[in-house]
C-alpha cells in the first residue's frame, strides 16, 4: 500500500469526536503524520494481514486479460510499498511472457519502501533477463513518464542508468546494494507548505536493466526527457490519503494515471471499503469516524469530470459487486479466536488494533490518547470474539483506454 498524503488530528478534544470528513480540506496542510510511511504500523499491518497476497490475486486477473503490444510489456506500479504485489507480478509476466521484454515502472517516496523493494530484484532480473526497471519519487501526475513537468523540477531532476554486469543474483545484489549511499541522498522527503503533503527534496529516476541485454532493450530503455508511458496495466492500491477529496483524488492521481495508459491498456484502481470488523473496532472507540468517504462510482465520476474531453477515449468500470469487492484477513493461529474458552493473547488484541486503525488511517495523536487505557483493547477483544476473526473490505474498479 503507496500513499502520499498525510494527516493528523486537530488539536483540541473537539477532534476525537467531529467525523474526520469534516476536517479535511483540500490543499491544507493537516501535519507531518503519514499513515502509510510509519514504518512500525505499516510492517506490523503487512506481515500480519493477507492484503498484499489477495490484491495480486486481484491483478492476476488483470494480467490474464493483457494485450501488450511490442517493444515490451509495460506494468506501472503506482506506489510500490514494499515490492512484495510487485514481485509477484514479475513472477507471474514471466510465466506467461518468458521471452517477452519488460518494462517495469513504479512510484515510491518512501526510502524504506524502496530499499524493501529493491531486495526482491536481483532473483527477478536473473529469471528474466529482458527487463528493465525504473523507480521514481516524483508526483503521479509525473512518475509515468520518469520526468517533472515543471521547469523547476526537470531543471532540477537526479537521473541515474545502471546496467547490471554478470549472470547471477549475487553480483546483481551486490550493485543494488551498492545503490544505498545514493539513494539516501536523493531519495529525502519534506513536507510541502502549500498543501502538507510528502515531497521529494530531490526529483530522481533510476534505471535498471542487464548490461548483456542491452542492445536487445535498446528501444525499451528509457531517455532523460523522452521517456513514454504507454502501460499495458496500471495497479493503483490504495494510491491516496482516504479523506482526501474525490476531486484531489482524481485530477492529482487517477486521470493522469489514465492518460498514461496506452491503447487497450486497463488501470486497477483498489481502497478501502469499510463496513467490516475492523470499522467495529474504531467505531467502538470513536463512534463518528467516516474515514471511508468514495465510493468507487464517485471515483471514476470525478475521474471522468478531470479528463474532460479527453474522457470520451476511456472506458469507466465500476464492476459489479461480485467482482468489485473482496476481503483480506489478519493472520491468526488456529482456533486462537474462534474457540469460547481459549484466551486471546495480548500480542494478537494488538495486532488486530495497528490493522483497524491502520486502514482507518487514524493518527498517532489520537491513538496515544486512546491507548491511555484498556479501553481499546477491551473493543479488540469484543469484536474478535463477535465475529471469530478480523476482516477488512476493499473495492476496485477498472479505466480502460480505448485500442
Amino acid at each position: 500500500m503507496a500513499a502520499i498524503e498525510e494527516t493528523s488530528a486537530r488539536k483540541t478534544r473537539d477532534a476525537d469526536t467531529a467525523p474526520a470528513a469534516t476536517r479535511a480540506a483540500e490543499g491544507a496542510p493537516e501535519g507531518n503524520f503519514r499513515f502509510y510511511d510509519n514504518r512500525q504500523k505499516y510492517l506490523m499491518f503487512v506481515n500480519t494481514c493477507s492484503e498484499k497476497w489477495v490484491v495480486f490475486e486481484r491483478v492476476q486477473r488483470e494480467i490474464d486479460a493483457l494485450t501488450p503490444h511490442p517493444p515490451a510489456v509495460r506494468f506501472f506500479d503506482a506506489g510500490m510499498g514494499d515490492g512484495t504485489v510487485l514481485a509477484r507480478v514479475l513472477r507471474t509476466l514471466h510465466r506467461k511472457y518468458e521471452r517477452f521484454p519488460f518494462f517495469i515502472a513504479g512510484k515510491e517516496i518512501s526510502l524504506e519502501d524502496v530499499r524493501l523493494t529493491l531486495d526482491k530484484m536481483p532473483d527477478r532480473f536473473f529469471e528474466h533477463p529482458e527487463m528493465v526497471f525504473a523507480f521514481t519519487n516524483i508526483s503521479y501526475a509525473d512518475a509515468p513518464w520518469l520526468h517533472p513537468s515543471t521547469p523547476e523540477g526537470a531543471q532540477r531532476m537526479v537521473w541515474k542508468e545502471v546496467a547490471l554486469t554478470g549472470a547471477t543474483t549475487a553480483e546483481f545484489e551486490r550493485q543494488i546494494l551498492d545503490l544505498q549511499p545514493f539513494l539516501a541522498e536523493n531519495w529525502r522527503t519534506k513536507v510541502s507548505e502549500k498543501t502538507g503533503s510528502m515531497v521529494p527534496e530531490t526529483p530522481t529516476t533510476v534505471i535498471l536493466y542487464r548490461e548483456d541485454c542491452r542492445f536487445l532493450l535498446d528501444q525499451v530503455i528509457p531517455r532523460q526527457g523522452k521517456a513514454r508511458a504507454d502501460f499495458d496495466l496500471i495497479l493503483a492500491s490504495q494510491p491516496f490519503r482516504l479523506r482526501a477529496p474525490v476531486g484531489f483524488k482524481a485530477r492529482r492521481v487517477l486521470a493522469p494515471l489514465a492518460r498514461a495508459l496506452g491503447p487497450g491498456g486497463r488501470l486497477l484502481g483498489i481502497h478501502s471499503a469499510g463496513n467490516d470488523p475492523g470499522m467495529e473496532i474504531v467505531h467502538r472507540i470513536w463512534p463518528d469516524e467516516a474515514p471511508f468517504t468514495t465510493s468507487r462510482r464517485e471515483l471514476l465520476d470525478a475521474t471522468r469530470q478531470a479528463l474532460g474531453g479527453d474522457a470520451s477515449g476511456f472506458r469507466f468500470d465500476p464492476l459489479p459487486n461480485r467482482d468489485a469487492l473482496f476481503r483480506y484477513e489478519m493472520h491468526t493461529l488456529p482456533d486462537e479466536i474462534d474457540s469460547e474458552n481459549a484466551s486471546i493473547g495480548t500480542s494478537t488484541l494488538l495486532a488486530a488494533w495497528n490493522a483497524a486503525t491502520y486502514v482507518a488511517q487514524i493518527d498517532d495523536e489520537r491513538l496515544a490518547r486512546a491507548m491511555s487505557s484498556s479501553a481499546y483493547l477491551d473493543a479488540t477483544r469484543a469484536v474478535l470474539r463477535k465475529n471469530g476473526e478480523l476482516w477488512f473490505n476493499d473495492e476496485s474498479y477498472i479505466i480502460e483506454r480505448a485500442k
